[in-house]
């Protein structure tokens, strides 16, 4: 008599553990970070000059305005809100910071008042957006142009140079041979910061369960107008900080400084998974869209490609972002129908034979 061998069944938990692990290693921020490790490969092995220390130093400096910004847009466009002033709110802030050093303000002082005019912008956006009822849309085009002629108000077409050496070193500067900068370790705490926020605190439930439906989340008793209130405040007072590190970085305040770059913050985003409907998207995803757009630009740029380029790189990468989810969805959506037509084909042709 021969023995039957009967699989055994994995028990439930590790068959949802290894269900969480497969879908982790499938989602879209894991995605992003496939696509980074291989654009990392290939521009170090084509691109000259570009597997260097110095090279991890300058690309991430360039990045760190951007990366900033990102990370209050995500929490922003996750509501199914969008910021378009960052870049200007960041102009704004170098404007004061130029005017305010020049005038003898202690620097420290200096940096503060430039981040209570970016919370100040932020609360703007918000109370028109929240409480008055304004489209996100409209409010921060309308601000866009609005604090961008603020900085030109404050500061006109000088330019202010001159920052304590100390702040600019720290701007500029790295951590021995690694190459990383040393703005990376306050940037990395706010990376964290936001990414608790979104992915470990009821709070950031709310900001998905808004960007999914905002009547919904209305009705289960969140507080929208407030939760849109606070992620714009908060977009507003890390652009500034990001406009506070531009000035140090180039050693230049002036009214057009971060001029379109939130052209760059949005396709980063999108591209990082956060979708333009909301409801949708995390901060590892964001981190990657930046990095993944830096590094085509920066590998560009080594290899002495016009700006313009870069530009229109830009422009293709938010549209396919856009784009892509769309064609990806119907497609699915299609192939299900596709497949319950033939299963109730099949259920028919076996009826009927069993009938006859």
């Amino acid at each position: 008599m021969t023995d039957t061998l009967t699989p055994v069944a994995a028990p439930p938990a590790l068959s949802a553990t290894r269900g969480a692990i497969s879908r982790t290693l499938a989602s879209r921020p894991a995605l992003m970070t496939y696509i980074l490790l291989v654009l990392l490969i290939l521009a170090s092995t084509m691109v000259p000059r570009f597997a260097q220390p110095r090279t991890a130093t300058f690309l991430l400096l360039d990045v760190v305005a951007t990366l900033l910004m990102a990370m209050p847009m995500t929490l922003v466009m996750i509501t199914g809100d969008i910021d378009l002033s960052v870049a200007s709110v960041a102009g704004l802030s170098s404007a004061v910071m130029g005017v305010l050093f020049t005038g003898g303000m202690p620097f420290g002082g200096v940096v503060l008042i430039c981040l209570l005019v970016g919370l100040a912008c932020g609360l703007f956006n918000g109370l028109f957006t929240a409480y008055v009822g304004l489209p996100a849309l409209a409010v921060t085009i309308g601000t866009l142009a609005l604090f961008r002629g603020l900085a030109l108000v404050v500061i006109g077409d000088n330019a202010v140079s001159n920052f304590p050496p100390a702040a600019s070193a720290y701007a500029t500067g790295s951590f021995g041979a690694t190459g990383i900068p040393l703005v990376m370790l306050p940037v990395g705490l706010i990376i964290v910061a936001f990414a608790v926020v979104l992915h470990m605190t009821p709070f950031g439930r709310t900001l998905f369960a808004m960007g999914h439906s905002m009547e919904a989340a209305r009705f289960v008793g969140v507080n929208t107008k407030r939760a849109r209130l606070l992620t714009l405040m908060s977009s507003g007072l890390v652009s500034a900080l990001a406009g506070v590190f531009w000035t140090l970085r180039y050693s230049s305040a002036r009214s057009d400084n971060a001029t379109g770059l939130e052209l760059v913050v949005i396709a980063a985003v999108v591209l990082g998974g956060v979708s333009v409907f909301g409801g949708k998207g995390s901060i590892w995803g964001s981190v990657c869209g930046v990095l993944i757009i830096g590094v085509i630009n920066y590998a560009l740029r080594l290899n002495r490609i016009p700006e313009v380029v870069l530009v229109t790189i830009t422009g293709l990468l938010l549209i396919i972002s856009v784009v892509a989810p769309s064609v990806v969805a119907s497609w699915s959506a299609w192939r299900h129908r596709r497949r319950r037509a033939r299963e109730i084909d099949s259920t028919i042709t076996t009826a009927g034979a069993l009938s006859a």
